[in-house]
């Protein structure tokens, strides 16, 4: 399954930079490269990044600058997606005109010709400014060719009309997984869909519980952002943990991963009425991880509907973003 974005196609799963940049050790360049290498090799073309992913001068723009200084033969191929207009200090969005055309011009800056933007966006709502001016501030960067379209990230469905009456939206990215569907029933999707806007699912495999790795709060790292966010803590870890088991059960009826399940789930929202066009957008560090993230799996109706009765028995425990986070929410 492809489809097109700005009129260029893109597989059926992303790829997400985040963490090689936002993490305290880096990843080094060198690993970073191969991995960015095997997420085209294995049709990952749409690749999302942020210039807050990392310090200003170590984010995903200054890897994305080496990557592309590499191989600039791949310029062409990749769908290039960024997200700016927010710092951890001080904590919070700052969309207002100005800031959007600072973020627009770093950009395009430090990337420095090597690869085009196509879809650039402010990553979370500004309740200090009217959407309106923030998509204004980006148009004119749209008409006058320097990226190729306008993305918003973490908004609700009153969020993209107004913005969409302004200039035409690209793709909407939200969270969207097992443990995070609420973009299908709070009228995102279905108002993506009337709109013709592709939809983004960023964190398929539920922020790391479906890729196996964590089977208690004591496994996840010291410093790992991870153990500040309420679904992760221990008094509902055990709790959450109960669709981790019975997705478990189902990937190894299938002989494949959860993660690959996970990630197949979200693909097969595309067949839904009333559906936008939705792409997973996992991110990784490593080549292994790209390998099983991308392979195809195929999921059935009957376990599409197993996987709805799991989800109706077990609903998820606490909130999904850290408490320094959620006044930022788009409600």
């Amino acid at each position: 399954m492809t489809f097109k974005i700005n009129n260029k196609v893109v597989g059926p799963v992303a790829f997400g930079l985040m963490g090689f940049t936002i993490r305290p050790k880096q990843t080094p360049y060198s690993q970073a490269l191969k991995t960015m290498k095997a997420a085209l090799d294995n049709g990952s073309n749409f690749w999302n990044g942020g210039d807050f992913y990392g310090p200003p001068n170590a984010n995903s723009l200054q890897l994305l600058n080496h990557y592309f200084t590499q191989y600039p033969e791949d310029k062409e191929k990749v769908v290039l997606s960024i997200k700016g207009a927010f710092t951890f200090h001080p904590m919070g969005p700052d969309n207002s005109p100005e800031n959007i055309r600072k973020g627009v011009d770093t950009c395009l800056e430090v990337l420095d010709g090597k690869v085009f933007v196509d879809i650039w966006q402010p990553s979370r709502a500004d309740p200090k400014v009217e959407i309106e001016k923030t998509i204004e501030a980006l148009s004119e960067y749209v008409k006058a060719g320097k990226i190729g379209g306008i993305g918003l990230s973490e908004v609700n469905a009153s969020t993209i009309r107004r913005a969409h009456a302004v200039h035409p939206i690209t793709a909407v990215e939200v969270e969207l997984s097992l443990f995070t569907t609420d973009a299908l029933t709070n009228g995102v999707a279905s108002t993506c869909a009337e709109l013709g806007i592709t939809l983004v699912g960023y964190a398929p495999l539920s922020t790391g519980f479906l890729t196996g790795e964590f089977k208690k709060f004591e496994d996840i790292p010291e410093n790992d952002l991870r153990r500040t966010l309420p679904r992760f803590q221990p008094d509902l870890f055990h709790e959450n943990l109960r669709i981790v088991d019975e997705v478990k059960k189902i990937a190894e009826r299938k002989n494949c991963t959860m993660a690959q399940i996970a990630i197949a789930w979200v693909k097969s929202l595309n067949s839904k009425p009333g559906m936008p066009r939705i792409i997973p957008l996992p991110g990784t560090t490593s080549v292994a991880r790209v390998e099983e993230n991308t392979k195809e799996v195929l999921l059935t109706a009957e376990e599409v509907a197993q996987i709805d009765e799991i989800l109706a028995k077990f609903p998820i425990q606490g909130h999904r973003w850290p408490a320094f986070l959620q006044p930022f929410e788009d409600a």
